[in-house]
């Protein structure tokens, strides 16, 4: 298997940061890693149509308390591209292989959209591997249509139609070349080519045409709706009680970051923290990512003695 190197990515003038390649079943996955030493890995999980690229302006502000790892998911930034379907099961196969391929114990995941969902998933179906999760704009809970503002629903139900969700991700590469740039309130003309760089042909964005077709709306997907509900009801149990738990949102935010849904999650979940990052969009680390390094830095600090981490 040949493996060309990945584009460097996240700068080294905040913090030491070095890019490995891991074989990973068929394949290999990507991610950008600092120190090692012992004591859990916080693991940084992006969502679509993202990469490792995300975190950069927040992994400095953790790098000093902990081994930190962003993997770019399979199919996704620096990754292999294997013929597989993309779905969401696929994903957290590739997931929890590379887990034990980097030799991984012990895990506190930071996790975005659906980086967020599949750091969830893990959690419930190996409760005794991850020590805290902390998320951010990610699927708390099935979604219902309505709870998409009318833009929302006019994509996302043109993503799932047949044949016109072909048309505006993999020809038009809409989720790149518009929800990217729309939904960051500054991104750099730098930045957006790192993002779009992994994508350049109709063949190579099947993962982000899988994706939004993945959303369990009104329970559809039935077996993505499942796997969500079991870790909602995990989360919500008394064995992932010693499990910390910090869900952030945008000061104003919808959809799944909803004052409803963040008040569902306060509600339900045990031993649950919140924290408003301020004005953000659905990409809030691009947006906020000062803020969320700090509150995810002092959530590992309160929590330091439940995470066996040396801060």
């Amino acid at each position: 298997m040949s493996i060309s190197p990945p584009r460097h990515r996240i700068p080294r003038d905040r913090t030491e940061i070095r890019t490995r390649v891991t074989p990973v079943l068929d394949s290999f996955m990507s991610h950008q890693e600092t120190r090692q030493d012992g004591g859990p890995a916080v693991v940084f999980l992006h969502g679509n149509p993202t990469s490792s690229h995300l975190w950069r302006g927040v992994i400095p502000h953790v790098a000093g308390q902990a081994r930190v790892l962003a993997p770019d998911l399979i199919g996704m930034g620096a990754s292999g591209k294997p013929d597989i379907g993309y779905r969401f099961a696929d994903h957290a196969r590739y997931l929890d292989a590379w887990i034990d391929a980097a030799g991984l114990g012990d895990i506190v995941f930071v996790g975005h959209d659906w980086g967020g969902a599949l750091a969830m998933d893990h959690a419930a179906r190996h409760p005794g591997r991850v020590r805290g999760l902390a998320v951010v704009e990610t699927f708390l809970r099935p979604l219902s249509w309505a709870e998409l503002p009318p833009l929302g629903q006019e994509l996302f139900r043109g993503f799932r139609t047949p044949g016109k969700g072909e048309e505006m991700i993999l020809r038009d590469n809409m989720f790149i070349e518009f929800n990217l740039p729309h939904g960051i309130a500054q991104l750099s003309a730098e930045d957006h080519d790192v993002y779009r760089a992994p994508y350049p042909t109709e063949a190579s964005r099947k993962p982000l045409l899988a994706w939004p077709r993945e959303i369990p709306f009104d329970g559809e997907p039935a077996d993505v709706h499942a796997r969500m509900v079991a870790y909602g009801e995990w989360l919500a149990s008394q064995e992932a009680s010693p499990v910390p738990k910090l869900v952030m949102h945008a000061t104003d935010g919808a959809g799944m970051g909803s004052p409803e849904v963040v008040a569902w999650a306060r509600g339900t979940f045990t031993n649950v923290e919140t924290a408003d990052i301020g004005a953000a969009g659905h990409h809030a680390p691009e947006d906020r990512p000062d803020a969320i390094g700090s509150a995810v830095s002092d959530w590992l600090r309160r929590h330091a003695d439940v995470l066996t981490l040396s801060v």
